[in-house]
């Protein structure tokens, strides 16, 4: 459980912890704190808050980093956590790229890496990952021992019973049954796996749109359709971690499409998914190609989000397209009944808030409940932003745990 630390409750020695670990919370929200502004929000004596920073300072955990300006009387020291305490990092797999990201115990980005990966072999797969993973911590300037913990982002989920990717047939070499112990053997950290738009989820909840919500649905659209269900502040991943495969959802409007898994598709990503944007824009008498179908959409929905007052075209695009989206999220309302949904990907990014409104509205005549639709928070990289963020969640408790 995050933030807990063993040994005695009430001994003293658990109370100092948990002063200390009350205090680098602090440290990381507020940023830059002085002796008495911490003992302020900490609620402890000045002599305890000064006792409390010699300890975390002698365990390289704080820093000094200069001092308040401005204000009467002398200048009092500033204390942050200290960035090189410890590190983290996160990649985001695609089919056609890995993007590495190692980020200091602060959450700061200090190394970053792409791996381009076309034509991507079935073998070669934990040496892409050694590679990706290398080509970041070399960016941070750091070695790789000092990364205490990783977190890989993927499409689908690998089943807890068979140690197997499910739901992502278009990434090669990624389905083998050894490909975990493989990854272990070879990496020098302990890492963990988790679905892309799980990870998208995580960091909309710590960093994004959905702080302070315990109950909210995510939906994510670029190269597929997918959702993220976070219940009582955790991640509902299902039974074979499948939850949130919203694509595979019969919706009416399209036919149903039968062996969903080895189609790669079903009833909603074939309705609303990434290459129904051209289509109706073409049926809407707009010229458009229809591949390569992320930016094709991302564009048209763009440009409708900028011209769909002059013209009408446009604003049927937008029209029909939100209809579509709020067709399946009626489905997951019915179920879910979340108070927020987060859109995502850069997709829905890109049709902005004349999109969001329309679906919004839609959804009312859809759905009997009224979730609030919100546009992602973490439009840049969020796959990599969530994995870091799980990442250094684990790593904080690790290292900020000083009962040890």
């Amino acid at each position: 459980m995050a933030g807990t630390t063993p040994g005695t409750p009430g001994t003293p020695r658990v109370l100092r912890a948990m002063n200390d670990r009350a205090a680098l919370d602090l440290l990381l929200e507020h940023g830059p704190l002085s002796r008495t502004r911490i003992g302020k929000l900490t609620g402890l004596s000045k002599p305890t808050a000064s006792q409390l920073l010699a300890r975390l300072e002698a365990a390289g955990l704080v820093i000094a980093t200069g001092t308040t300006e401005g204000r009467p009387g002398p200048n009092a020291q500033l204390y942050a956590v200290n960035p090189r305490a410890a590190y983290a990092a996160g990649l985001d797999v695609s089919q056609a790229r890995i993007h590495a990201a190692v980020a200091d115990v602060t959450g700061r980005i200090v190394g970053e890496y792409e791996l381009r990966t076309p034509g991507r072999a079935a073998s070669g797969v934990v040496r892409q990952v050694a590679d990706a993973l290398d080509g970041a911590v070399k960016a941070a300037g750091i070695t790789r021992e000092e990364v205490r913990r990783l977190v890989i982002g993927t499409p689908g989920a690998f089943d807890p019973a068979t140690g197997r990717l499910r739901y992502a047939s278009h990434l090669p070499g990624w389905h083998s049954p050894t490909l975990l112990e493989e990854l272990a053997a070879a990496l020098p950290m302990p890492f963990e796996y988790e679905n892309d738009v799980n990870l998208v989820a995580v960091a909309e909840q710590r960093v994004g749109a959905a702080r302070g919500h315990t109950d909210f649905a995510l939906l994510w659209n670029e190269e597929g359709l997918g959702a993220a269900l976070v219940l009582g502040g955790r991640l509902h991943r299902g039974f074979t971690g499948g939850a949130g495969e919203v694509g595979f959802l019969p919706v009416p409007g399209t036919p149903l499409v039968r062996q969903v898994t080895k189609a790669n598709s079903g009833g909603y990503q074939e309705l609303a998914g990434v290459q129904a944007v051209p289509r109706i824009a073409r049926a809407l008498g707009i010229d458009t190609p229809e591949q390569p179908y992320v930016p094709v959409a991302a564009g048209l929905l763009a440009h409708a989000a900028e011209a769909h007052g002059e013209d009408p075209r446009y604003a049927e695009l937008l029209d029909r397209y939100a209809e579509r989206l709020a067709t399946g999220l009626a489905s997951l309302v019915a179920v879910l009944d979340p108070e927020l949904i987060v859109l995502s990907g850069e997709v829905l990014v890109a049709g902005g808030e004349p999109l969001r409104a329309r679906v919004q509205s839609e959804l009312a005549d859809l759905a009997a409940s009224r979730p609030r639709l919100v546009l992602t928070a973490v439009p840049v990289r969020p796959v990599v932003r969530g994995a870091l963020e799980s990442a250094l969640a684990t790593t904080r408790d690790e290292v900020f745990d000083t009962s040890r």
